[in-house]
């Protein structure tokens, strides 16, 4: 039977290209000379880090435009609270979205229950899989799922005939 994966993943490889390109941008900044602005990547977590809640938030626009330069989008980051470090100096922990959270699953499953098609679906960990008889409901259901689901940004994987 014909399937294919709903999945949320970011490109970790261009999330490090674009880490770096915006590191190298800050370090050559004007406005940053002689501050400890920096991101740091470290498993699915970005670090920002700056010597104000300005500049922190500077850094965090640097990164967001490489990102965009890099066809990332932007809805993968879930930014945490704002730190303070040591005497002035502050930190943002950003991590980066992997997989289907529960609850857009069950929407996703949901949604395609509701619509009354043709098609199966189920969640597999981190993923949803759908299943149908043709292609064209497989089709469909990508393009619902596509319209209903915009907070996230949804991959369509795995796709198998």
């Amino acid at each position: 039977m014909p399937s294919f994966d709903v999945l949320c993943e970011a490109n970790q490889v261009e999330i490090r290209n674009a880490l770096d390109q915006a590191n190298k941008e800050i370090t050559n900044r004007f406005d940053f000379k002689g501050s400890d602005a920096r991101l740091e990547l470290a498993d699915k977590q970005l670090t920002a880090f700056a010597d104000d809640d300005f500049k922190l938030s500077q850094v965090k626009d640097v990164l967001l435009a490489k990102l965009a330069k890099r066809d990332v989008d932007v809805r993968f980051l879930d930014y945490g609270s704002i730190d303070k470090v040591g005497g002035d100096k502050v930190k943002q922990v950003i991590t980066v979205r992997h997989g289907v959270p529960t609850d857009a699953a069950k929407k996703i499953v949901k949604l395609l229950k509701d619509a009354k098609m043709k098609v199966q679906s189920s969640i597999q960990g981190d993923s949803v899989r759908v299943t149908g008889a043709k292609r064209d409901d497989l089709q469909s259901a990508i393009a619902l799922i596509r319209g209903e689901m915009t907070e996230l940004p949804l991959t369509f994987g795995n796709f198998r005939d």
